[in-house]
């Protein structure tokens, strides 16, 4: 199997693993629907040929209308997208006599750049292209469900460098994961989608950054420590934070600030003391 249709497969894993979770924030955030009710149809859909949707629900909205909702998630660009909509269109419009919504969610790094409707003469035919990099990455964050809060890594970063938005989502999920295993779980999601935005190397660094600022609360020494104690150990975390950005990525004093929560003062303090490491 190559390596991309291995990706694409972890994608897959993923989003069907946590999609009753995260559909209604992907509905409400992302395909901007008003459902009020809806039921799991069958993803078979066979006569000339199989075909597995992504998503497929009949669903009624705030103005009554019902209708089959079908969503696809697509991580490159693919020509030929508008003629495999329009083959599902009309197997699903054949099988279940109710109109159909279609969307493709693009969740890959690049635009969505593919061609949405066919119009000829006797034929016309269209879907919806939503992309992932539209939303407020912050939208997924007010979730209290791990699953969506992943999601955010899809989502736009807006004025966040990459390494703050990843190590507020880690902070997030680690908040509220419930336990080591499930945060290790929600972890190796979020290291499988931030290959979509080609950020593993941001991540890495912002798990470093979460480990550090961590660890010393988990210590029982630690955490019995007078607070004299407590303070200093908190200081050499965050300068250790502080110090690690500062060599590893070109930040503004601002972001480090934000990143490791800690003033600018303290940030133009310590890159002050690296120069002078660095002349002597």
């Amino acid at each position: 199997m190559s390596q991309s249709k291995q990706q694409a497969n972890q994608y897959d894993k993923i989003f069907r693993e946590n999609m009753e979770v995260v559909l209604p924030g992907i509905i409400k955030y992302l395909l901007k629907l008003d459902i009020i009710e809806s039921e799991e149809l069958p993803d078979d859909l066979q006569h000339t040929k199989e075909r597995r949707p992504d998503l497929l629900k009949k669903v009624k909205d705030a103005s009554d209308k019902v209708y089959v909702l079908h969503v696809e998630y697509q991580t490159k660009n693919e020509s030929d997208m508008v003629f495999r909509m329009a083959e599902y269109n009309i197997m699903l419009q054949r099988r279940y006599r109710l109109p159909v919504k279609q969307y493709v969610v693009f969740i890959g790094s690049a635009k969505p750049k593919m061609v949405t409707a066919i119009v000829t003469e006797d034929f016309q035919f269209r879907y919806n292209l939503v992309a992932f990099s539209s939303v407020d990455y912050k939208i997924f964050l007010k979730s209290d469900k791990p699953e969506e809060k992943i999601l955010a890594v899809l989502a736009n970063f807006v004025n966040d460098s990459p390494l703050e938005a990843i190590v507020t989502i880690l902070k997030e999920i680690k908040s509220i994961s419930g336990g080591d295993l499930s945060e290790s779980r929600y972890f190796n999601q979020l290291r499988v989608l931030v290959q979509l935005r080609k950020l593993e190397n941001q991540l890495d660094i912002a798990m470093e950054t979460i480990t550090k600022f961590f660890k010393e609360e988990r210590d029982p020494l630690f955490r019995r420590g007078e607070a004299r104690g407590k303070v200093e150990g908190e200081a050499k975390k965050s300068h250790d934070v502080v110090e690690n950005l500062i060599t590893e990525l070109k930040l503004s004093n601002e972001q480090i600030a934000r990143i490791a929560e800690v003033s600018i003062d303290f940030v133009q303090k310590i890159r002050a003391d690296l120069a002078k490491k660095k002349k002597n």
